[in-house]
Parts: structure tokens; C-alpha cells; sequence
């Protein structure tokens, strides 16, 4: 996995072959970072990053000045890495070792962007679940988004809370808001 921009741009990070991942492509991430860019100040926002995997979203988000960043994974190999990686980067970054739902019913924090990256094989109703629960627990400022990644074998549009759809290769990201 590399860094694609920011202050970090094209370091490369490189995670433990164990690990149970599936990072988002550079491709994938450029493009979306490209939107988030031109949409929001970066240095500015609170976000968090659901089922972070070795933390690419993370660190893409850290790279750009955005200082208040949560990273939560149920794998503590995962959180680990993040942690480990961090600490290289000497970035400040909160890390859960939890699972997300649990995570999202215990928490009380809000955030401008949240970004979810949950195993592609989920069924409809568990993608539900995880969006059902982020807007249910109020996780979301007002003008905030969340965005899903999922494959493009999935359709999430019937949500209430969908807005919008960008397709990348077999990757998609679903943008829910308010």
C-alpha cells in the first residue's frame, strides 16, 4: 500500500501478510480523495474510519492535515499495524480494537465524515444494519456524509439516506447523508 498524496505522498506501508485486508486500490482512493478535496477542508474535519483494515483510508486522511481521525477494526492485528504505523509517521491517531456495531451503539461522537470499508460479502440487510446504525446513534454531523465501499455486485441506492454512486474497476463507494 502506498500514500498517494499529502504530506506523506508515495511512502509506502508495508503490512504483515496475515493480516485479514482487502485495501481500498490507489485508483480507487485518488478518485475519491479527489472529490473529498474539492467538497471539503481537510485540516478541518473529524472522521472516522470503520473496518480500517491497515489503516490506507486512515493514513490518506492524516497525509491531507486532517488531525482528528478514529480508526476502528475488530482485528487487533489491524489495530496494531495502525498503531505501529502511526507512531512511525508520528501522527496522532485514535484506534479501537472493536467491532463496528458495537462500536457505533457504545460511542457518543460525531463526526463530518465517516468512511466504511466492510467485507464485500456482507448480505443487503448487514450493509443496512451498519448505515441504519451510524444515522440511528446520530454518528453524523448534519452536513456530514458517510461513505460506503462495497462491490459493485451490491446496490444500496434503495436506502433512505442515499445520495449518490461512484464506480472505480469492482469497487464502489455509496455516499449516504442526511
Amino acid at each position: 500500500m502506498r500514500i498517494i498524496s499529502g504530506q506523506f505522498k508515495s511512502r509506502r506501508i508495508n503490512a504483515p501478510k496475515h493480516l485479514p485486508v482487502r485495501p481500498t486500490t490507489d485508483r480507487a482512493k485518488e478518485a475519491l480523495f479527489n472529490i473529498l478535496y474539492h467538497k471539503y477542508q481537510l485540516d478541518r474535519l473529524k472522521v472516522l474510519d470503520l473496518f480500517a483494515g491497515i489503516g490506507s483510508i486512515t493514513f490518506e486522511f492524516a497525509s491531507r492535515g486532517t488531525t482528528e481521525i478514529t480508526a476502528v477494526d475488530q482485528n487487533k492485528g489491524c489495530t496494531d499495524f495502525i498503531d505501529y504505523t502511526a507512531e512511525q509517521l508520528n501522527i496522532n491517531i485514535s484506534i479501537k480494537t472493536q467491532e463496528v456495531i458495537h462500536f457505533l451503539k457504545t460511542s457518543d461522537e460525531t463526526y463530518d465524515i465517516i468512511f466504511a470499508d466492510p467485507p464485500y460479502d456482507l448480505t443487503i440487510e448487514e450493509f443496512y444494519t451498519l448505515i441504519d446504525t451510524v444515522f440511528d446513534y446520530n454518528h453524523l454531523a448534519k452536513q456530514g456524509i458517510l461513505i460506503v465501499e462495497h462491490s459493485k455486485h451490491t446496490d444500496l441506492s434503495e436506502h433512505t439516506n442515499f445520495e449518490e454512486q461512484r464506480k472505480y474497476g469492482h469497487s464502489v463507494f455509496s455516499w449516504f447523508s442526511y
